[in-house]
């Protein structure tokens, strides 16, 4: 099973044109272009009925104390956990490709709609769900892709893990608004194959990604 980018490279930095947040010198970050990136895969397992495609951010801090603090820096030796970016089920394996952002172009106060999206697909709640919580300007359920946009103070790079999974089933066995770890858990058991490809950002710009 093959799974590629045009503008992906493993182990190498995201494109900012695919990021949420972009650095700035001034405000340390921007909202940028959030496109989703092009992928196209090949080589499926017999059987394939459906795709699931998974994008989550291994090294979010685990405490928000220092996070985008003026004078602080977020501590590498902290604990990390998973944010998820994108959650997409039920994506037919014709055609073999996602142009890029043919499901995200922009940033959308609130989030995009969902679960339903292009092709008949259905998409997940991402974490900036939680991220934005506290904020009535951007508060809400964050449906489909939302790229990287890591603390600017960090002391890490952040990496991106876009993972590809071939289903023995048409329809994933999840139902209503669903999480990554949700949607995980409903596929187990139903997994031919996977592949995926890991790629790096960072805001800090003492932090090369």
């Amino acid at each position: 099973m093959r799974f590629t980018s045009s503008v992906l490279r493993d182990q190498q930095p995201i494109p900012a044109e695919y990021a949420f947040g972009i650095p700035d010198l001034e405000l340390h970050v921007l909202l940028g272009a959030n496109r989703n990136p092009p992928f196209e895969w090949s080589d499926l397992p017999a059987g394939t009925q459906s795709l699931v495609l998974i994008c989550h951010d291994r090294d979010v801090p685990t405490r928000a104390d220092d996070v985008n603090q003026e004078g602080r820096l977020v501590p590498a030796d902290l604990p990390r956990a998973d944010f998820y970016h994108w959650i997409l089920v039920d994506l037919p394996p014709e055609p073999a490709r996602i142009r890029a952002g043919e499901f995200s172009e922009g940033v959308t106060p609130g989030g995009k709609p969902g679960p339903v999206g292009p092709r008949g697909v259905r998409q997940g709640i991402n974490n900036y769900r939680e991220w934005f919580a506290g904020d009535p300007a951007m508060a809400g359920d964050y449906f489909g892709y939302d790229g990287p946009c890591p603390p600017w103070n960090d002391s890490i790079v952040h990496h991106y893990v876009f993972t590809l999974y071939a289903l023995d089933v048409a329809r994933c066995p999840v139902e209503g608004k669903f999480t990554g770890p949700e949607a995980l858990a409903a596929i187990a058991g139903h997994v031919l194959d996977q592949a995926g490809i890991t790629c790096t950002y960072s805001l800090n710009p003492a932090v090369p990604a």
